[in-house]
């Protein structure tokens, strides 16, 4: 059930300028939590005995009689129907389509989570009841308070919760961000603890210089910022004989959507329905309903996706072009804008669910 635990609530979204000025407010309604608040809720609701956890999959066999996985350890499960539901980097996926490869979008999300308590005083009642914009040219900053330490979201015992988005070409500086202070580069991400020390000096120097002083006092204060490059990905399918893709597994919109959750829990939804129906009207239940499963949440991936390359997602990716290569949105953006998109997520959401659903047969 739903209630006040689940998050913390918001009534004023604003934005500052690089000198701390409110240069725009608006009222608005919605409730932040946060992935450890909603996992725990999930986490409670599902017996021990059928979770297990450090459970590493190696492989995938299937048949006309039902799909094994095979793990690490050598153990097997059997089963009728296996979901990938295992994240942007699936390994159910890279099976099924070890082609396809998340696609960078050409800049990064810098994050850090602070405790209420850290976030000095007076800029505590100023900002930390808001959900806060600040933005740098080329760039997209924003905070909101989210659930605490142990999920409470009672005052004084909340977090602080930022997100910053910075272009990172992917010649030069996302290979020098994933590069340890040994020399060695880990791909497309580093582990947190292993970003040197002048990357951290570096970020927290742009954010003084960049962005609202409350912003950057904050931002200074974190412990331990860490970065996520911004990827895109579709799946070209999501139904492989009885193995069915969901959530980030089967597409990866980009963030400013705010449909992560949302479109993991819609397409677990639409499995269920599709394939209690076939049970309970076609002798080839798992076919036919991972057959309808496909036909209503494809399109509906798809359309994220799309949906997280317009506005923020096209600015922010066209600042490694050359200026007079970019267009339209690629060239500015209008602050009434950026919060309307924000504040219509939810409707954006529904239209491109409508959208998904007005193609199937």
């Amino acid at each position: 059930d739903f209630d006040e635990s689940m998050g913390v609530k918001l009534h004023t979204i604003f934005c500052l300028d690089r000198s701390g000025r409110v240069y725009l407010e608006e009222k608005t309604n919605r409730t932040m939590s946060s992935w450890g608040r909603l996992y725990r809720s999930l986490r409670d609701a599902w017996p021990s005995e059928n979770y297990r956890l450090g459970a590493s999959l190696m492989r995938v066999e299937q048949d006309a009689h039902g799909v094994t996985a095979v793990f690490a350890d050598g153990t097997r499960a059997q089963g009728d129907l296996l979901v990938g539901a295992d994240g942007g980097r699936s390994t159910v996926r890279e099976q099924l389509l070890p082609e396809l490869k998340p696609q960078y979008a050409g800049y990064v999300a810098w994050r850090a989570m602070l405790d209420e308590s850290e976030v000095p005083p007076d800029i505590r009642g100023e900002i930390f009841e808001r959900y806060t914009f600040c933005l740098p040219e080329g760039e997209l900053f924003l905070a909101y308070p989210v659930p605490g330490r142990n999920n409470e979201t009672q005052v004084g015992r909340r977090a602080y919760n930022i997100v910053w988005y910075r272009p990172a070409d992917p010649e030069n500086t996302l290979p020098d961000l994933c590069t340890d202070a040994t020399g060695l580069r880990h791909g497309t991400s580093i582990p947190p603890p292993l970003i040197r020390p002048d990357v951290l000096a570096g970020i927290k120097a742009s954010a003084r210089a960049l962005v609202a002083p409350q912003l950057a006092e904050i931002f200074a204060r974190a412990k331990q910022p860490f970065f996520q490059p911004i990827f895109d990905l579709e799946s070209p399918r999501i139904v492989f004989g009885r193995v069915a893709l969901l959530g980030d597994a089967a597409f990866v919109a980009r963030p400013h959507v705010g449909a992560g959750v949302t479109k993991a829990a819609l397409d677990a939804a639409s499995l269920a329905a599709a394939t209690s129906l076939a049970a309970a009207t076609s002798k080839d239940d798992v076919a036919v309903g991972l057959a309808r499963y496909e036909r209503e949440q494809h399109p509906f991936g798809k359309g994220l996706v799309a949906l997280g390359r317009q506005q923020e997602g096209a600015y922010l990716s066209a600042q490694l072009k050359p200026r007079a290569e970019r267009r339209g949105g690629e060239l500015k953006r209008d602050i009434q804008d950026v919060l309307l998109f924000h504040k219509t997520r939810s409707e954006n959401l529904r239209k491109v669910l409508l959208a998904a659903r007005a193609s199937v047969p």
